[in-house]
């Protein structure tokens, strides 16, 4: 399937091994990559996911995706094409939603199935958000519910209710972060990431170290997902979790009321999480209209303070 856009100077169709594409004058690159293993059962679903996923950290920067390249494994003597084409025919229309274009991408045959994008955003370079930039009197806004590591484990051991698991899972994961973006480019926010990999705790330890700060998390005020919390208390805490929690253990200080349980939550690898904002407080009201507006959340999780070399970095209060 060929796809014409004006920033294509090539054509799929043509069977070129590289894409050469127009760029806007005086923006910056933002490059990523990102693919994984399904953590869902239906394929379409996969597909938007893995690309949702992609195209975050292109967001979290307050930048707009502009291309996007397929990263394809799949284990074609196995199943049967119909999957992978389901993969991505939604992995296509997540990039199309985003506003980018497909302009090529890699496949292999392999034993076990993964996707994701190469994808390339375009962002002011003069005004766009990283990790160091958090500081004291920010407010902390999070645009989705913490908990996705957990449901993606109890789906994987066909748990009861799995079938809500996946939907609960395709419903945030599969959400673009193009809200949070907005709020970034629009209020000329200077610190924010997406939370993945290493949980909300993992990544905002990140965010306090490279801005010289600390910061203050109240479990109270975390979206938590209600499931999430049931199934973790049940055991299913994926092995991933348990690492960030040990990895970030020597810089985080836990207040004694708080319950063991979210605070393992706090360190649940997400899938395509949403993004963590450091907003100055005449900016939030701004914020949450827009994140709102979109259909995100724009929960209140904590505040970020001065350095304190006798304190940690991350403060986990009930």
């Amino acid at each position: 399937m060929t796809q014409q856009d004006d920033r294509l100077l090539t054509s799929l169709g043509d069977n070129e091994d590289s894409a050469i594409v127009r760029f806007p004058a005086g923006k910056a690159l933002v490059q990523t990559l990102d693919f994984f293993t399904p953590i869902v059962n239906d394929p379409y679903w996969f597909g938007q996911i893995a690309a949702a996923n992609a195209l975050s950290d292109v967001y979290a920067m307050g930048g707009l995706p502009y291309t996007a390249m397929n990263i394809v494994c799949f284990p074609i003597k196995k199943f049967p094409k119909e999957i992978l084409r389901e993969i991505l025919h939604g992995g296509m229309d997540k990039i199309r939603e985003s506003g980018a274009v497909l302009a090529g991408g890699h496949s292999v045959e392999d034993e076990e199935t993964k996707y994701g994008l190469s994808v390339t955003g375009i962002v002011d370079p003069d005004h766009f958000a990283s990790n160091k930039g958090l500081r004291a009197g920010d407010h902390l806004l999070l645009t989705k519910p913490i908990g996705t590591g957990v449901l993606a484990t109890g789906l994987k051991a066909d748990w009861e209710g799995s079938e809500k698991f996946e939907e609960i899972l395709y419903r945030w994961a599969g959400m673009l972060n193009a809200a949070g973006g907005e709020v970034i480019r629009e209020l000329d926010l200077i610190g924010a990431t997406d939370v993945t990999g290493f949980g909300l705790g993992g990544h905002l330890l990140e965010m306090a170290r490279a801005s010289k700060v600390d910061v203050v998390l109240r479990l109270g005020d975390i979206p938590f997902i209600p499931e999430a919390i049931e199934l973790a208390g049940m055991g299913m805490i994926p092995a991933g979790s348990f690492a960030n929690k040990k990895f970030c253990a020597a810089l985080v200080e836990i207040f004694p009321q708080c319950d063991p349980l979210l605070v393992d939550l706090v360190f649940d690898a997400q899938t395509s999480g949403g993004l963590l904002l450091g907003v100055p407080e005449a900016k939030v009201a701004r914020a949450v209209e827009i994140l709102e507006h979109h259909g995100a959340l724009a929960a209140y999780v904590g505040d970020v303070v001065a350095f304190d070399p006798d304190r940690g970095s991350l403060r986990l209060h009930p």
